[in-house]
């Protein structure tokens, strides 16, 4: 029996915001004809994880939309989970880092208006306490340039580090006056909304329902999927 591909998102009172995660899970089942793809938030959006899991039997596999492997994936999933049967139900990391985000924050940049030259970019994601995933953002501002083959800043509306517009500034005061910002979040919300105000030339949207995110969410799912098979016999062979 082909497992569930419950995605978990982080939740959001902006209806934009709601609609473009169902958007995005729109393209993923049009990219896998047949496969049962449910949705659940971590909070303000219902169905809860509880809720979506108590409507599910067989096999699941949680995907997060997350990009970094914060407190929401390492302590807040697994607990909303611990009442499920292990056997029957697997979490993937998070989304991000991967150069398939790369390349889908690349595609958004350019859609922004950015040329492809070598001016330099801030990567602007929420930021978290968590240092782990801290340093996932940081990767993915290096896979970032290496994608675009150009110099890209972390940065982050939270916690330590440069904020946007900190590293926008910095950028300029060496002399870059055409900074990017790339906005490293899913969907729209109350930050992706203040990261217009910043002073970057070119401001890309969220990644919403780009492809190569479809493909990253897919791409989880299989690893998951293959290894649990492996762990666990055929019973979840696809």
């Amino acid at each position: 029996m082909n497992a569930t591909l419950l995605a978990v998102a982080h939740g959001t009172r902006d209806p934009a915001g709601v609609r473009t995660v169902r958007a995005l899970l729109d393209e993923v089942r049009r990219l896998r004809p047949g496969l049962r793809v449910r949705l659940a938030w971590l909070g303000l959006v219902e169905p809860s994880v509880p809720q979506a899991l108590a409507s599910l039997s067989g096999p699941v596999v949680a995907v997060p939309l997350l990009l970094a492997s914060g407190y929401h994936v390492r302590s807040d999933l697994p607990a909303l989970l611990a009442a499920a049967d292990p056997g029957t139900v697997r979490v993937t990391p998070a989304l991000g880092p991967s150069p398939l985000l790369a390349d889908a924050l690349a595609s958004r940049l350019a859609e922004a208006g950015r040329p492809p030259n070598a001016s330099p970019v801030v990567l602007a994601a929420t930021g978290s306490s968590d240092p782990r995933a801290r340093a996932d953002t940081t990767e993915s501002a290096r896979l970032l340039s290496t994608h675009l083959n150009a110099p890209v800043t972390a940065s982050f509306a939270s916690g330590e580090g440069p904020t946007p517009a900190e590293a926008i500034a910095a950028w300029h005061s060496s002399g870059h006056p055409d900074v990017s910002l790339a906005t490293h979040l899913l969907a729209p919300g109350h930050f992706a909304h203040t990261l217009t105000n910043t002073p970057a030339r070119w401001t890309s949207s969220p990644l919403g329902t780009h492809p190569s995110v479809a493909e990253l969410v897919l791409r989880r799912y299989d690893e998951a999927a293959v290894l649990h098979t492996e762990a666990n016999g055929p019973a979840w062979a696809r």
